[in-house]
């Protein structure tokens, strides 16, 4: 089974069926916290609802359409993290994650993110990646900000959240910046 090391305490994992139980917990535990920025939260009502979902982010990777993984900080499932699908044809992809709100704020999901976007220039051989992110989550919008990522702009009513539309910010990174961003991090 696909593990991705990110460092020593966080690993990304491709989840399997007997791990449906572990991850509805994990997103019923954050449920209220989640539900604010992810628009598929209430739909998820039991470990059987994850049950075709995980057969599809299988068959993602299985695809070399990117993937789906759990994000598992000293073997414990805290998150989620992955690509969305890949264009190969204009080589790019986008980055998406969440992460239990008793995990915030130890750079778990910066990590994550970083090792995410050296994986799809090394990889999958892309020229671009975004991040979108809820204009007002700025938790999750410090990620690719963190990273060095460029905020192109703003995507107006850009998801449907529940009961109202919210803007998404779009940031990108290209691979020429990246490598120059981490050759000069090094010196």
């Amino acid at each position: 089974m696909f593990v991705h090391k990110v460092t020593d305490e966080i690993s990304l994992k491709l989840m399997r069926q007997k791990d449906a139980e572990e991850l509805f917990n994990l997103v019923d535990q954050s449920r209220e916290h989640l539900r604010e920025w992810l628009p598929w939260v209430d739909s998820m009502k039991s470990s059987e609802t994850y049950r075709p979902i995980i057969t599809a982010w299988l068959q993602q990777f299985a695809e070399e359409d990117g993937f789906q993984a759990g994000v598992m900080y000293k073997g414990e499932l805290v998150g989620f993290a992955g690509f969305h699908s890949i264009d190969y044809t204009n080589k790019q992809t986008s980055i998406g994650y969440w992460l239990a709100e008793a995990y915030q704020g130890k750079g778990i999901m910066t990590a994550v993110a970083s090792s995410l976007v050296d994986y799809a220039f090394e990889q999958y051989d892309m020229h671009r990646i975004e991040i979108k992110c809820g204009a007002d989550n700025e938790k999750s919008r410090g990620i690719p900000e963190r990273l060095g990522f460029l905020e192109e702009g703003v995507i107006r009513d850009g998801e449907f959240l529940y009961d109202h539309f919210h803007d998404l910010i779009v940031y990108s990174m290209l691979e020429e910046d990246w490598k120059k961003r981490e050759s000069e991090k090094n010196m």
